[in-house]
């Protein structure tokens, strides 16, 4: 097995010798990498993008191990956390694995035997975490997908805008390199759920940012309330229901978050929503772009001028072509609203042509399928005439 292959480990002691010692014990069996600090540590995690296990010592000048180790469990969730000290006192120690959910403790001086039988433990679990959360993205991604495809019939605006800030938010989620974010691919299609129970009007008001009445403004405020009830209670959605939780955060509270899953997955879903009620709006993008500019105090500089270089540059630009709604293909992009003649929207613009949808426009009359709309064709895919 070629060094790449091997299961990763950080080993993190601010003394060489007995950094140089893990690393002799270690190097045989994993792909071992060391950090004299902190900070040093985090940097490396940063490019190799995440390790299977993290060994640190608890006394380290700066950073000590406790909090290095809690930043690992927000950033590498995953990552499977071992405390390494040679410190007599218990308390620092049993706090720092009751706060950094740390899988071992051992004492210095480790035998090899024990640490390698440590880390061999240490790597197991990080497989099975791994496994698992293969097992929970393909199952209830898949089942949350299947919930908004056939939602987006029932509600088109609000599904249909679901369906434009999940691709948006996990095609900037994927540069800025965080690929794995199944939380926020989740949140992104739950985001719109809690319109569910208002009038598909009043939806289309407040999409559009059209002046509202009391009455509704009060039906609009309740939306987030609506959501917690629906969610709260499904098994391993927490995660999720933290994301969108934090949307309605003031931006002090959402900045603490910081840059892990919940943090940055929130600060990515709210700037993509706000982008995208701007749009709807009727602002052009460079305005939309220079328009969320004015909230760096709660998405941050950074992250708002990363998203403008990624609307600038995105993924291949697909080819826009005018093609009769009924030979719309799975994948097409809709580039305009599809109304009955009365004025009911049926299709959103931005909707993400799904195999619901296409069964669904079989149904429609005759003279509505054959009229030309505009879409938006996937490189490499052929549209209909």
């Amino acid at each position: 097995m070629s060094n790449r292959e091997l299961p990763r480990v950080l080993c993190v002691d601010d003394e060489p010798r007995v950094l140089e010692g893990l690393l002799l014990h270690l190097r045989r069996d994993y792909s071992v990498h060391g950090a004299t600090s902190g900070s040093e540590a985090l940097q490396r995690l940063k490019e190799m993008g995440g390790a299977s296990v993290v060994i640190s010592d608890m006394r380290m000048p700066g950073m000590d191990g406790a909090t290095l180790l809690r930043h690992v469990m927000a950033a590498y969730p995953d990552t499977t956390r071992i405390l390494l000290t040679g410190d007599a006192g218990r308390d620092a120690a049993v706090a720092a694995v009751n706060e950094a959910h740390i899988f071992r403790y051992l004492t210095k001086p480790c035998p090899p035997d024990q640490l390698r039988a440590a880390v061999e433990a240490a790597v197991g679990q990080y497989a099975l975490m791994q496994a698992e959360r293969r097992v929970l993205k393909e199952t209830l991604i898949g089942c949350i997908q299947a919930l908004t495809d056939m939602l987006a019939i029932a509600n088109p605006v609000a599904f249909g805008r679901a369906s434009r800030v999940k691709r948006l938010s996990m095609e900037f989620a994927a540069s800025l390199d965080c690929r794995g974010y199944w939380q926020l691919e989740a949140a992104a299609m739950l985001s719109q759920v809690g319109y569910l129970s208002l009038p598909a009007e009043l939806v289309e008001k407040i999409y559009y940012g059209e002046k509202l009445t009391p009455e509704e403004q009060l039906l609009a405020k309740s939306v987030p309330e609506v959501v917690t009830r629906l969610l709260e209670h499904i098994p391993r959605l927490e995660p999720v229901m933290q994301i969108l939780t934090a949307l309605n955060w003031p931006d002090e509270a959402l900045a603490r978050l910081g840059d892990g899953t919940i943090g940055l997955g929130a600060r990515i879903l709210g700037l993509v929503l706000e982008y995208d009620q701007l749009l709807a709006q009727g602002q052009p993008a460079a305005v939309a772009t220079q328009s969320l500019r004015a909230n760096s105090g709660r998405y941050g500089a950074t992250l708002i001028e990363q998203f403008a270089q990624h609307l600038g540059t995105g993924p291949a630009v697909a080819e826009a072509r005018e093609v009769p709604l009924r030979s719309v293909r799975v994948g097409m992009v809709m580039m305009q609203d599809v109304r009955t003649h009365l004025g009911t929207l049926l299709i959103p613009r931005g909707f993400e042509v799904t195999p619901a949808l296409v069964e669904s426009i079989r149904h429609f009359g005759p003279e509505l399928s054959a009229e030309h709309v505009k879409v938006l064709v996937p490189p490499g895919q052929a549209a209909a005439s």
